[in-house]
């Protein structure tokens, strides 16, 4: 998470030289080293920490898990995620906030660095609910105030919302780097559904009723043709965006999207 697009991968690089023996492995940058398979320790530091905000969508349908693990919702896969992004960030020595969007409310840690800034987001993670729908664009108008241009935005959401996806493209283009992860069930990748079936928008309340087997093509392809939609829009602002189902592996969408080689390319 160290290098910006005003920096570039370039300076990344000159600030490192290759491994010597005598090095002490803890300077090893394993970033680095995914990227070129080659190993690089620090020569010098950075001429000011990265600021890190974590924004996570706790909109009710992040409440969403699947059948076959219904103790694991897509606000849990969020908070995990989260966890391990206050990790990197505090071991880097940069400063972190967080942000959860719920009930129509904002709720704020505000930034700063070292282990205790880490134990409050810890809580506020902890405390944090699904709850109504997103903010109104009106009440998003903190976020301006506090996310500088320069910072780097990890957005944690299942994108359902236009307005979460609007925020996150006024950000991008508003000189905030912003990164998106999108969580989502292994149910809406593979619409496992027989028979009858009540459908629910757990924001909204509407409901469907619908024969899982006839709807299941149709509706795979209008969510798969929206997904793409999605990708195409938030690529056109540079946002990277990676999607994770809640089946798959923890830490996947982080190495996706801070250890491949495609990320050094794209900040040059």
């Amino acid at each position: 998470m160290h290098s910006s697009r005003s920096r570039g991968a370039g300076l990344e690089f000159a600030q490192y030289r290759g491994y010597e023996p005598g090095d002490e492995p803890r300077r090893i940058d394993w970033k680095l080293y995914a990227r070129s398979d080659r190993y690089f320790v620090r020569e010098a530091e950075r001429d000011s920490p990265l600021t890190v905000w974590i924004v996570i969508d706790a909109s009710a349908s992040m409440a969403q898990a699947d059948r076959s693990r219904a103790d694991y919702s897509k606000l849990d896969a969020a908070r995990l995620l989260a966890a391990c992004v206050i990790e990197l960030a505090l071991r880097q020595g940069d400063r972190f906030g967080l942000v959860g969007l719920s009930g129509s409310e904002l709720h704020f840690v505000a930034d700063a660095a070292g282990a205790r800034q880490r134990d409050r987001c810890m809580l506020e993670l902890e405390r944090m609910r699904c709850a109504g729908e997103l903010p109104e664009a009106a009440q998003l108008r903190p976020l301006w105030e506090r996310i500088r241009p320069g910072a780097l935005v990890v957005l944690l959401s299942d994108d359902f919302d236009e307005r979460l996806v609007e925020l996150a493209t006024r950000l991008a283009v508003a000189r905030r780097e912003v990164v998106s992860i999108g969580l989502l069930s292994a149910e809406e990748r593979d619409f496992p559904f027989h028979g009858g079936h009540r459908f629910r928008d757990p924001e909204t309340g509407a409901e469907l009723l619908a024969d899982g087997d006839r709807a299941r093509n149709d509706f795979l392809e209008r969510f798969s043709a929206a997904r793409d939609s999605l990708a195409k829009r938030f690529a056109a602002v540079g946002i990277a965006h990676v999607e994770h189902h809640l089946d798959r592996e923890p830490d996947e969408p982080l190495r996706r999207l801070f250890g491949a080689p495609q990320r050094a390319a794209e900040r040059q």
